[in-house]
């Protein structure tokens, strides 16, 4: 389409629980975003382990394409390191693994014994986490399809190979892998061959708003299209993509929240953070489009909630959400990023333990253990940001909350008040819209990424918390959290 027409794009985006297929429509001063397809993703725990279902999540996009209808491009985002291992043909080695799987146990250990922690932080600038790609590759060597792999594509480059024939890694999701230098955006030779990890594995890497090759023919008649569509390289780590949607304004000193399973808390900045004291607060240095740097940490996020959900056996949030707000604030707090929550199964027992152990109350109800949990993860936006403050030199007047915790108004009080700052919420879909940005702008629809960010501003609907209550109530609970974990 040409300029004066605008354009429509179609963006998959991958959720660690459920995918969707949106279609964007961009013109001068329009920007909207319509569901065409929402479909579940479901790990499957095998005799080997926790795996991904690719098959049935690959299959949900093919329904929701089908269901977009004729658009000018396709991108793929979705989340971070793990990734399908292929043979010389081309075909999937076994399910991926999930990254809570525990295979990784140990792992990371076994790495330091060889690249010391402070180095591989100095080279790559990812925080620890015992699921990132770099061990996974460790944990993989003990498998048979380690023999026969000839490659290793991240999650949303698989999907896109599936649809277009065409191989590639995309910068931003390879950031994630603790194989990037965040300087240049190349890949670490020198950690990987000192760990003996062949970065061959990888397809050459791409970046946003770089083609991506475009649909099969088997693929377009199965969509039911008359001719082959683009796909078009977009961030396709999901965070990348949702902060490349923050709607703040030009020179605004902002911090992000990018919301879902989990709560990636930071700044974005010019040039990685790389100190000792950084790696020490375990900050991540992922990149973003323009060759921005996300710097931020991961947090447990929305997964505690979702959790006890689960155990709940309750579907309706809304009803949960009332009773925390009518639960007592700041009665018991733990360290939502602790990682004995990392696992599925039994969180409200195991939130119960973590409080008994900490010698505080333990919540009883479900409105007393979802208000633990909200306030718990205020806590940890609060420390998040204004540790990357500290450690980075910039300083933050706003904070924007995007993502699917956008619409939890609570939490989003919570996190203003914790923090002392304002909060602005939304958008909701803000990885789809900066997926379908990227595309939008790789067809000169959009300018640079202030432009980006003020269409996002003045089309999606946004709602603005100023901090309230008792300073002194949340700054006791910091302390209670610094002690729980020797902070």
């Amino acid at each position: 389409m040409t300029a004066l027409r605008g354009g429509s794009f179609a963006a998959v985006d991958l959720g660690a629980g459920s995918g969707r297929v949106m279609v964007g429509r961009v013109a001068r001063d329009v920007l909207e975003l319509t569901e065409a397809h929402r479909f579940a993703n479901r790990p499957v725990h095998l005799p080997e382990g926790l795996r991904w279902d690719v098959h049935a999540l690959y299959a949900g996009i093919l329904d929701g394409l089908r269901a977009a209808g004729p658009v000018d491009s396709i991108g793929v985002d979705g989340w971070a390191v793990d990734h399908g291992l292929l043979d010389a043909d081309g075909r999937l080695l076994g399910a991926p693994v999930h990254y809570r799987d525990a295979r990784t146990e140990g792992v990371a250990e076994e790495v330091w014994r060889t690249v010391p922690a402070e180095r591989l932080y100095a080279r790559t600038g990812i925080q620890y986490a015992p699921f990132n790609t770099l061990y996974q590759l460790v944990a993989a060597r003990r498998t048979p399809q380690a023999s026969i792999a000839r490659r290793a594509l991240l999650v949303p480059d698989l999907m896109t190979y599936w649809l277009t024939g065409a191989q590639g890694t995309e910068v931003t999701n390879a950031s994630t892998t603790q194989l990037v230098d965040p300087r240049t955006g190349t890949w670490a030779t020198d950690i990987a061959q000192s760990l003996g990890i062949d970065l061959g594995l990888f397809a050459p890497l791409r970046r946003p708003g770089d083609p991506a090759g475009s649909l099969l023919p088997h693929v377009t008649e199965a969509l039911g299209l008359r001719e082959a569509v683009p796909v078009t390289t977009v961030a396709s780590h999901d965070t990348a993509s949702a902060v490349a949607a923050v709607p703040a304004g030009r020179r605004e000193n902002f911090a992000y929240i990018c919301t879902g399973t989990w709560s990636l808390a930071g700044l974005e900045l010019d040039a990685p953070v790389l100190t000792e004291a950084s790696r020490r607060a375990n900050f991540t240095n992922e990149l973003g489009i323009d060759g921005t740097v996300r710097y931020l940490r991961n947090i447990m996020g929305l997964w505690l909630l979702q959790e006890c959900m689960r155990d709940w056996n309750e579907a309706d949030v809304t009803a949960v959400l009332r009773e925390a707000a009518s639960a007592e604030g700041l009665r018991s707090v733990v360290d939502a990023s602790d990682s004995a929550f990392l696992a599925p199964g039994r969180m409200p027992r195991r939130i119960a333990e973590a409080c008994r152990a900490t010698g505080q109350p333990v919540p009883s109800t479900r409105g007393e253990t979802t208000r633990c949990i909200l306030d718990s993860l205020a806590l940890a936006h609060r420390r998040a940001i204004g540790e990357a403050q500290r450690l980075s030199g910039r300083p933050v007047d706003v904070v924007y909350v995007v993502g699917g915790a956008a619409r939890n108004a609570l939490l989003c009080r919570l996190t203003a008040d914790a923090c002392g700052i304002p909060v602005v919420a939304g958008p909701v879909e803000a990885a789809a819209l900066g997926n379908v940005l990227v595309q939008a702008r790789a067809r000169g629809l959009v300018g640079d990424r202030e432009r980006m960010r003020e269409l996002v501003a003045r089309t999606q609907p946004l709602h603005r918390y100023e901090p309230s209550g008792d300073r002194a109530s949340w700054d006791a609970a910091a302390r209670r959290i610094a002690a729980q974990d020797g902070h």
